[in-house]
């Protein structure tokens, strides 16, 4: 069985150079808790850490012992070494309403909140939500409050989702239908709307006929008063884009030893290659450990049957099967790692053995810390 390269996780959070966490992966694999317990550990060794959270799910507020978290980080804890921890979840709408607000003047960003295509796309644009991630993650670093910002990354299809965002919000933006809404209030005037009209020709008339002119003056509107403010999204997001590619960043691939978990796991490894964004190792959360690994599943699962068959020791036959079954298990989690180090021999792993409940305080985030630090 070839062996995986340790992943030393204080090694990355007491370097002062690590000033952004990443943690990806698939969904239900443990990043909300993985990075809760990261921050935590990092802020009982010193560090001032912030933990932003893009899960709707109230785990980590509930972890940490706050009745809820918004768009403000909240103190959590701090420790004797001055070290401390802060936590927030992404209000993605609130967070669109902030950058209109500090990017446009008052007359302007009061013509943009209002409209209700704004509205709509503030709160449910495709890639919205990943965009406001790399926005707040933006605004985190620049305000340079915190030496260690920990993202938990958004439960979308796919967890580097947030990766395309500036991507997919330039292609929206230089969109044919987008340039042609704006052009008339780049030619300014009354006759904006007339203009309007000019440039989309027999496609215009037919839209006005169905949606009615009103809807198609509140879209038009809403994308010229938007235009002076679009510039600064893409500037931001392809500077916090840079941000994630530089040697201050590590990404941290979350996953459960399962089949599909470890080949999502093996796509993010490859795709941060792919955007050359700086991978530190993989977590693989809730291993399950064999406790006595002398007694095969074979001989346990034959020792069970025989006393079956005799009608002997009904609870002892009980506890064989359980131990064989416990047994592979482990062997077939084993085998999926096993895959993984294969595919990837240099990607350092650590692994964090399966609790018995649920983690719901700090106590429990400091165990897992402690499990995830151990080598």
């Amino acid at each position: 069985m070839k062996k995986s390269v340790a992943l030393d996780i204080d090694a990355i959070i007491d370097d002062p150079g690590t000033r952004i966490i990443v943690c990806c992966g698939a969904g239900g694999v443990g990043k909300t808790t993985t990075a809760a317990a990261l921050g935590l550990r990092a802020a009982e060794r010193g560090r001032c850490a912030v933990v932003l959270t893009v899960d709707p799910a109230r785990r980590l507020a509930q972890s940490m012992g706050l009745t809820e978290l918004d768009n403000t980080p909240r103190l959590v804890s701090e420790s004797p070494d001055g070290g401390q921890l802060y936590a927030m979840m992404l209000d993605m709408k609130r967070t669109f309403d902030e950058i209109i607000e500090a990017h446009a003047d008052p007359e302007r960003a009061r013509q943009i909140l209002s409209n209700p295509f704004y509205q709509s796309l503030s709160s449910s644009f495709a890639g919205t939500q990943e965009y406001m991630a790399m926005e707040k993650l933006g605004q985190l670093r620049r305000s340079d409050e915190w030496d260690l910002i920990i993202v938990d990354t958004p439960p979308s299809r796919s967890a580097l989702d947030f990766l395309d965002a500036p991507e997919r919000l330039g292609r929206f933006l230089d969109g044919r239908f987008i340039r042609l809404l704006t052009a008339p209030a780049k030619a300014g005037g009354r006759n904006a709307f007339r203009l309007l009209n000019a440039g989309f020709g027999l496609m215009a008339g037919a839209m006005t006929k169905l949606l009615g002119a009103q809807v198609i003056k509140d879209l038009q509107t809403f994308v010229s008063a938007l235009d002076a403010v679009f510039g600064g999204f893409r500037q931001r997001a392809e500077m916090t884009y840079r941000l994630l590619q530089a040697p201050g960043t590590a990404f941290l691939v979350v996953a459960a030893p399962e089949r599909d978990a470890m080949r999502e796991a093996s796509y993010f490894v490859e795709r941060l290659a792919e955007e050359r964004m700086p991978l530190a190792g993989l977590v693989v959360n809730r291993v399950h450990m064999a406790p006595a690994t002398a007694l095969s599943a074979a001989r346990s699962a034959a020792a069970a049957e025989d006393l079956e068959s005799r009608g002997e020791h009904e609870l002892t036959a009980a506890v064989l099967r359980l131990h064989a079954g416990r047994m592979q298990l482990t062997a077939r989690e084993s085998r999926e790692r096993e895959h993984f180090v294969s595919a990837h021999p240099t990607v350092p792993v650590a692994q964090v053995r399966a609790m018995s409940e649920d983690v719901h305080d700090l106590a429990g985030l400091r165990q897992i810390g402690e499990l995830l630090a151990s080598l």
